[in-house]
């Protein structure tokens, strides 16, 4: 069995020339695609009310909340966050508002 690799999916390609359906060729990640248009709601981040605690940054799924070189928790990606609403549950100080998306 010859060994699949990933085609990059550009305007110019066809669908015969796609990596077949249902072949995982590598381990997946948000990182890889831009999956905040998936979002229906947006969390925002309300910087005066946040403690830095850091409660919110491990459960996020998609690795969207951002800590600086200095440990600090700074905005959302929103290119990958996909509106969970996970780190607006887990925050105590109502640092994270969460609102329709535009």
């Amino acid at each position: 069995m010859s060994k699949e690799r990933k085609k990059v999916i550009n305007p110019e390609i066809t669908w015969k020339d796609t990596t077949p359906g249902g072949m995982i060729l590598d381990a997946g990640n948000a990182e890889d695609f831009k999956t905040g248009d998936w979002r229906s709601m947006k969390p925002i981040w309300l910087k005066d009310k946040c403690k830095q605690c850091l409660l919110c940054y491990p459960v996020c799924p998609d690795t969207s909340i951002l800590i600086d070189e200095d440990g600090k928790r700074t905005e959302f990606d929103y290119d990958h966050c996909k509106g969970c609403g996970v780190c607006v549950e887990v925050c105590p100080f109502d640092a994270i508002d969460f609102v329709e998306e535009d």
